[in-house]
């Protein structure tokens, strides 16, 4: 591999390499489709409309948009200008944007039509820097003072690309922290390059003859490799989908547009498999399939592989990393690991002494590679924690067999992963707290029937109401009001107490240890 060069533009460099294929197709959504020329010209011209609104070089837009071909161009737009997008979860709530708005600074917004009134709540919610806000596809008549997506566009001038450093700051994505507050994860134009050499190319050996489709959100940065610089590095052309990436819509574009690559996750994977509606081998044109979120189950990637006739690759990134940096590979894959080193990134397993453990011992794992974020933004003693000297400490708990496999073996601290997205047991214990009904709550993770985690709270009732289905349904509900969706709990159970420390803190390591003896008497 050529080192990455010291000065390097990402948009610009996407668009260098793209431009003897001007007239092939670059993405396709619902609703439109955009040649890479077309593509090039509309991320000039989004770099020119973000100049005109008087943003600088390295300030903030924030990007709170559904996968559409605007996404790309809104996210290339400001690479191209040197102006800094901040991509956000589309499922979050008005609080979360509230915060992330005033936390980033960010001076303008580009948001989906959909989520233009979320974001208007949320922008009433606290102070924030943002002057103007640009939206994709209105659903009605825009507020006096918004700009449509298309004009705005079509009256800008095309931008010359800035150039900028491969160390200098391209983007933001936001982690959920333990706390609940999302943090500021700031990578990098270099980044981006990293992962496409080390990881898209060599491992998942992406090609300019594919038609790639991620039921990860562009938004995610697992996302954001799979349906934007990996597929635009190699000239592939990208499926995107703005609706919820439901088992039948999943089927749907891999039916009609027959991709060859399919990034998905392994709740997705199991609810594929589990529908009556799931197509046949001959209906796709699957060549290889990669998963990462959470583990994925050994059973789900077997049965996968003999209905398909494709492996799934499943690894393991995070947010800080960008992208996978552990991973099974094509032809030496073993399902119910996460495969081994990506080439180019270090890991180690170490205890908490900070010495490196045995083989076959669950230790912390750390890793080492050029793709690592540089801080979180304006959380020195988070960022500290996380990021030490050339090592990033995960908060994932592996092992690693004599073969150089490792498995996941958990969280280090109670964070839980449902879906591929952290959910914080302290915040949804919060909530639920705040119901009438409820004197005490914990939440655990815990495995279903495919061994995927799913969130369950034990609750201790306050007295004179009753501990059956119609209380846990309320519960269930009172969390989704007031959380994102995904963090509402999926199973609950009613407790007398709790398990508590002397200082009166609660054992979550408790109840995990009753559930897992439960679940190997097979009573859970």
């Amino acid at each position: 591999m050529n080192p990455c060069p010291t000065e390097l533009n990402f948009a610009s460099h996407l668009a260098a390499l793209n431009a003897p294929r001007a007239a092939k197709l670059a993405y396709i959504d619902d609703s439109r489709r955009i040649t890479y020329g077309e593509l090039a010209e509309r991320v000039a011209r989004c770099a020119g409309a973000l100049r005109q609104l008087g943003l600088r070089r390295e300030e903030r837009v924030l990007l709170l948009m559904h996968d559409s071909v605007d996404w790309p161009v809104a996210f290339l737009g400001a690479l191209h200008a040197g102006i800094v997008p901040v991509a956000v979860n589309t499922l979050l709530t008005p609080e979360d944007y509230a915060y992330i708005a005033s936390h980033c600074r960010a001076r303008a917004a580009l948001v989906s039509g959909e989520l233009l009134g979320t974001l208007q709540t949320a922008l009433g919610k606290g102070p924030h820097e943002i002057e103007h806000i640009i939206v994709s596809r209105p659903t009605g008549v825009l507020p006096a003072g918004s700009l449509d997506f298309e004009q705005w566009l079509a009256d800008a001038p095309l931008a010359p690309a800035v150039r900028t450093l491969s160390d200098e700051i391209a983007f933001w994505l936001y982690s959920s922290g333990s706390t609940g507050k999302p943090k500021g994860v700031v990578h990098t134009h270099g980044n981006l390059w990293h992962t496409v050499e080390l990881y898209a190319k060599p491992v998942l050996g992406i090609r300019e003859d594919d038609i790639v489709f991620s039921a990860a959100k562009l938004f995610f940065a697992y996302g954001l490799g799979n349906g934007l610089s990996f597929p635009l590095a190699v000239g592939a052309t990208v499926v995107v989908m703005s609706e919820r990436p439901t088992p039948q819509a999943v089927f749907k574009r891999l039916t009609e547009h027959r991709p060859t690559v399919f990034y998905g996750v392994p709740t997705l994977y199991a609810s594929m498999l589990a529908s009556p509606d799931l197509p046949a081998r001959e209906q796709v044109a699957l060549r290889i399939c990669t998963s990462a979120g959470e583990a994925l189950p050994r059973d789900i990637g077997e049965r996968f592989t003999r209905h398909f006739g494709c492996e799934i690759l499943d690894g393991i990134g995070s947010t800080e990393m960008l992208h996978i940096f552990l991973s099974n590979q094509p032809g030496s894959l073993r399902y119910g690991t996460t495969g081994k080193p990506v080439p180019g990134y270090e890991v180690q397993l170490r205890d908490e002494d900070g010495r490196i453990v045995a083989a076959n011992t669950i230790g912390d794992l750390y890793i080492k590679g050029p793709s690592t974020a540089l801080m979180y933004w304006n959380n020195r003693d988070k960022t500290r924690q996380c990021f030490q000297g050339e090592w990033l400490k995960s908060g994932d708990k592996y092992l690693c067999d004599a073969d150089g496999y490792y498995t996941y073996a958990g969280r280090s601290d109670d964070m839980i992963k449902v879906s591929g997205q952290y959910v914080s047991p302290v915040e949804v214990e919060n909530v639920l707290v705040q119901h009438e009904a409820v004197l005490e709550a914990a939440v655990i993770g815990v495995p279903d029937h495919d061994g995927l985690i799913k969130t369950k709270a034990y609750v201790v009732l306050r007295p004179g109401f009753q501990p059956n289905a119609d209380t846990g349904e309320a519960l269930q509900q009172y969390v989704k009001q007031h959380l994102a969706p995904f963090k509402y709990p999926r199973q609950i159970n009613f407790t007398e107490d709790l398990p508590k420390t002397a200082t009166g803190k609660i054992q979550r390591f408790r109840l995990r240890q009753l559930e897992s003896s439960e679940i190997s008497r097979g009573i859970a």
